[in-house]
């Protein structure tokens, strides 16, 4: 739709709707471009009001932390929707029992349940993104996923209908899920172990120190580029990459870190053009050395 049309069309959301805004500052990488349409919901009642205004007749992006998404620096054609803090809501329901807001943070979920003595979420310490797209791409790491934890999703979809879905219906993979693209994820049930405060702590702060050991950490990245490709090879794809790509290449600004070869970095000025050249750099010469096709971790809004 035209912007005149939206405008008209949204005008009750007064400032909660922006039009023509700017996203470089709203993911981890700090590139990108702008939305035609930004909207951050505040509640639940505002969420569907929206989605029904729009009447499916836009695209719909839903941005949690940034932490996994590279932005065009083209006009993104749509919506991208930002879940406000009143999503982020975390409580306790019996005596194992997690439920989560899609747009807490992973850490958080992760403190919360060592706050009451529950197991299984301190993987979790060590994922930087939120709840909602810890779900979407079954985030894990150090041997652990969020379908391990997860009992079900409440969601609301593009035409505004709420829905609940339960674990045994999701078929999850590694790093992805079958869950449809046009759901808007709203909040989660997870069921964790009863253990000892310390036993929990001892294992957060092994998995921080390591991945301070090996990932970097406060540069603008974006986590890890590639999955590794478990059904074509034993090795890690940070292997795959040390041994076919001349890691000091760079385009513009945007260059693989030393520290961790599957993490690349903007340490300056880099644009989608750059990261993007990256990004298929090392994909074409992992495949011309290996014959593994590389697939991406990282989400690209285009």
């Amino acid at each position: 739709m035209e912007i005149g049309k939206l405008k008209e069309i949204l005008k009750d959301f007064n400032s909660g709707v922006k039009f023509d805004h700017d996203l470089r500052k709203k993911n981890w990488f700090n590139i990108g471009g702008k939305s035609k349409i930004f909207y951050q919901a505040n509640t639940l009642k505002d969420l569907i009001y929206f989605l029904k205004k729009l009447d499916n007749k836009e695209k719909i992006f839903v941005l949690g932390a940034g932490s996994n998404t590279l932005i065009s620096d083209n006009l993104f054609d749509g919506a991208v929707i930002k879940l406000s803090k009143n999503f982020s809501n975390i409580s306790l329901h019996g005596e194992d029992i997690i439920i989560a807001g899609s747009g807490a943070s992973d850490k958080k979920l992760s403190e919360f349940a060592y706050e009451n003595n529950l197991s299984g979420f301190e993987f979790l310490s060590c994922i930087p993104g939120t709840v909602g797209g810890g779900i979407k791409m079954n985030a894990g790491c150090f041997g652990y996923e969020i379908q391990d934890i997860l009992l079900s999703i409440q969601a609301v979809d593009k035409t505004g209908n709420i829905i609940n879905i339960q674990r045994k219906d999701i078929n999850f993979k590694y790093r992805e899920s079958d869950l449809p693209e046009n759901l808007i994820f709203l909040s989660a049930s997870f069921k964790g172990k009863k253990e000892r405060p310390k036993s929990i702590k001892n294992k957060m702060v092994a998995y921080k120190l390591e991945k301070e050991k090996t990932q970097p950490t406060r540069i603008k990245t974006s986590g890890s580029t590639f999955k590794n490709p478990l059904s074509q090879t034993k090795k890690k794809v940070w292997e795959l990459i040390k041994e076919s790509v001349p890691l000091d290449q760079k385009f513009g600004d945007a260059y693989i870190s030393e520290k961790h070869c599957n993490f690349f970095v903007n340490k300056g000025n880099a644009s989608f053009k750059d990261m993007k050249r990256l990004i298929d750099f090392v994909s074409n010469n992992v495949f011309k050395k290996t014959g593994i096709k590389l697939e991406k971790e990282i989400k690209i809004l285009e």
